[in-house]
């Protein structure tokens, strides 16, 4: 079976507006205009949608849905790695978390939560395994496309490519700061194939 992860487009909350609630932003205008153009790019009819719980990739999915008015749509845990507590961040600039960002990354503890409403490395890891291995128990012949998050994709693709490390050491490699692993609106292909998932070259719209 093939899918393809879709990161959102740009977010109020990528465009630097604070926000109140994680699942809440939504997508700029320019935002729109990549959901559109990935719409737009699709060249084989999905056998299923799969977007997250948060508005902004159900927002980006739907020009897809629209487009493809017959295909099923499930909503699957497949949301943004939320690390800090949302009780204590909510609400504030990016810069005045990242010094606790930082910090964060550099322990590089997959094992730590930073408390209510937060999950830890591993946490987000099992989760991406979850979702992998409800899409290999698929026909073969199957096509899903799953509009998810950044470093929700990023760990599908640690999962694929880093299965010879260690929780730790995918941590450690896992945030590069000022540079987003996956960005709007790009295009994450794998393929389930003899027992296995194969990653293949990533694309953007």
């Amino acid at each position: 079976m093939r899918t393809i992860f879709i990161r959102h487009g740009q977010s109020t909350g990528n465009a630097g507006i604070p926000c109140h609630d994680l699942a809440l932003p939504e997508l700029t205008e320019l935002g729109w205009q990549q959901a559109r153009e990935v719409a737009k790019s699709w060249t084989d009819t999905p056998s299923l949608i799969v977007t997250s719980p948060y508005l902004g990739t159900q927002q980006t999915a739907a020009p897809t849905i629209e487009r493809f008015p017959e295909v099923p749509v499930e909503v699957w845990p497949v949301q943004e790695f939320t690390y800090l507590q949302p009780g204590r961040w909510n609400g504030t600039l990016s810069s005045e978390r990242m010094p606790v960002l930082e910090r964060y990354w550099t322990e590089a503890d997959p094992e730590y939560c930073d408390g209510e409403g937060a999950e830890s490395f591993a946490m987000l890891l099992y989760r991406a395994e979850e979702a992998l291995i409800r899409l290999a128990g698929m026909a073969e012949d199957s096509l899903v496309f799953v509009f998810s998050h950044g470093q929700f994709i990023q760990a599908v693709q640690s999962i694929v490519i880093d299965s010879d490390l260690s929780n730790h050491e995918i941590m450690r490699q896992f945030w590069d700061k000022g540079n987003p692993a996956i960005r709007n609106a790009e295009l994450v292909p794998l393929e389930w194939n003899n027992g296995s998932w194969k990653a293949t070259r990533a694309a953007a719209c």
